[in-house]
């Protein structure tokens, strides 16, 4: 009889059609979080997505939970840090939330360093990530690295038309190196996290700011403001640089065939389809401004000439800021240029 009680979940596993390996596998569950809407382009287009391939590569060994809006606690500014302690088992991070403490990797978003392309631009950060940064992200585990499309300046009122309508203007910035350029221009910037910036339009605390397209219906800036301004050309006014990071230990901690599920989908792939997911939601997030009937304005090729010697200007600054902390700051804009170079389309 007790033989037979032994056998008998093992039999049970044999007519219910189950191995007993995958009866007893380990289950593992990763709570991520993000700061914005479910609705905007990188939760919709790549870390939902994201999370489905994880799940139906592993046949539902792994399930990944998204949490929006900081549902699991913390603010923006924090998560690398509830990552690493463990408070959350993975998410999204921007580094420039936390100015001065990841300062190699402003190199990526000084102005008109990347393309408008997000996936461009993504295949340059996972790059330039793997050559100076692991070790700053060396308490988590990366997945992706990755740049938005391009930074528009939505405002209320008309649309810029000359860098002499930069001043005075309060405009939202979300990293130094777009406050600096944002300084240099003649606007007072004003640094803040994504999710404060629709209170801040709507209070009169900013008169607009600096934000990609595909964020822009999330945030109801064709509700918040009349215009919305892009440079002439190719290159990216500004960009801002993210990670798609794991707990270590978590990550560490998982079986070796769910963690080579984790690494199958990281790396150049994931950083480059984080970035498709900004391109895809640029054009949406445009058609749903312009339909609102807000101004859609571009540059003249003359002004935004000026803006790039002023960018330029800023980007020596910040060259010399980095060699005064002990870096090589024109190393890092030369490594960060060539990653660009590297990963961008010839110019038609």
């Amino acid at each position: 009889m007790h033989l037979m009680h032994i056998l008998k979940p093992a039999a049970l596993t044999v007519a219910l059609g189950l191995s007993a390996t995958s009866a007893f596998a380990q289950e593992v569950t990763l709570r991520f979080q993000h700061f914005v809407s479910p609705a905007s382009a990188n939760p919709t287009y790549f870390m939902q997505p994201w999370a489905d391939t994880i799940e139906a590569q592993s046949n539902g060994r792994i399930k990944v939970e998204l949490y929006p809006f900081m549902q699991l606690g913390g603010s923006a500014p924090s998560q690398f840090d509830l990552i690493r302690d463990g408070a959350i088992d993975g998410g999204w991070v921007i580094p420039g939330y936390q100015p001065n403490r990841f300062p190699e990797a402003e190199a990526m978003e000084l102005p008109f360093m990347t393309t408008k392309s997000g996936e461009e631009a993504s295949a340059a950060a996972w790059q330039f990530t793997q050559d100076y940064l692991m070790d700053d992200f060396a308490d988590v585990h990366v997945i992706a690295a990755h740049m938005h499309g391009p930074g528009i300046v939505h405002k209320r009122g008309a649309p810029i038309e000359t860098v002499e309508d930069f001043a005075g203007l309060k405009l939202r910035g979300p990293s130094r190196p777009a406050t600096l350029l944002l300084e240099e221009l003649g606007a007072t910037p004003i640094g803040m996290p994504v999710p404060q910036f629709p209170e801040a339009l709507s209070r009169g605390v900013v008169d607009g700011g600096v934000i990609t397209w595909e964020m822009s219906p999330s945030l109801k800036l064709d509700e918040l403001t009349d215009s919305h301004t892009d440079v002439a050309g190719n290159q990216a006014l500004y960009n801002l640089y993210f990670i798609w990071a794991m707990n270590k230990d978590v990550y560490e901690g998982m079986p070796d065939d769910l963690r080579a599920i984790i690494d199958a989908n990281s790396g150049m792939m994931a950083s480059k389809w984080a970035g498709r997911a900004h391109d895809t939601g640029d054009v949406v997030g445009r058609d749903l401004m312009a339909a609102g009937g807000n101004t859609i304005a571009e540059l003249s090729v003359e002004e935004t000439t000026r803006i790039i010697t002023i960018g330029t200007e800023v980007t020596d600054a910040w060259i010399a800021e980095m060699d005064a902390k002990g870096y090589d700051g024109a190393a890092l804009v030369a490594a960060a240029q060539a990653a660009v170079t590297q990963n961008s389309a010839p110019a038609e």
